[in-house]
């Protein structure tokens, strides 16, 4: 592996949003037993190489393994990275969020944070076919913005994921 390469050469896919998971995976753990640690045991230089491209592997992988970031990591090879610092200018997404944000607040079962979290995943869905628009026109600006959404909306779904799981612990709890 050159470092000079980007994650897709690495995985030995094309530079592009929609991937194939299965390559992805499949690759990876072709890379994985190639640079293994364990594999250079009798070699301590080699072992803390392979030490390294392991941990670089790892990120490399989670990055492409994400839509989200996938997406900013797209627009940082195009010369692009994004700012989460930077605020979302549309007041309509900002007014949904509040709204989302005000169901999950008010959720009182685990099966209304089911619904919640399937309009989320629409949501990104939605977001991701808008970045691949945005990316391919080259349209920076909105494709930035279409990522700060998708991350938004990425955190708001881990959100609603740590509600369901403290809801299923307490039904766990109550059966006692």
């Amino acid at each position: 592996m050159d470092k000079q390469d980007n994650y897709f050469a690495w995985f030995d896919l094309p530079v592009a949003f929609q991937i194939n998971q299965d390559a992805l995976a499949s690759r990876y753990r072709e890379l994985q037993r190639q640079y293994h640690p364990d594999r250079f045991a009798n070699h301590p230089d080699e072992q803390q190489k392979a030490v390294q491209w392991s941990a670089q592997l790892n990120t490399a992988y989670d990055i492409l393994n994400s839509d989200v970031k996938r997406a900013s990591y797209l627009l940082e090879l195009s010369g692009r990275p994004i700012s989460l610092n930077t605020s979302i200018a549309d007041t309509d997404f900002l007014m949904s969020q509040l709204e989302l944000r005000e169901q999950l607040d008010e959720a009182e079962v685990v099966e209304q944070l089911v619904g919640l979290r399937l309009e989320v995943e629409e949501w990104l869905q939605s977001l991701s076919r808008e970045f691949v628009l945005d990316y391919a026109d080259e349209d920076w600006v909105e494709a930035q913005d279409t990522v700060r959404k998708m991350h938004f909306m990425a955190n708001f779904l881990l959100d609603i994921r740590q509600q369901e799981d403290k809801f299923e612990d307490d039904d766990y709890y109550d059966e006692d």
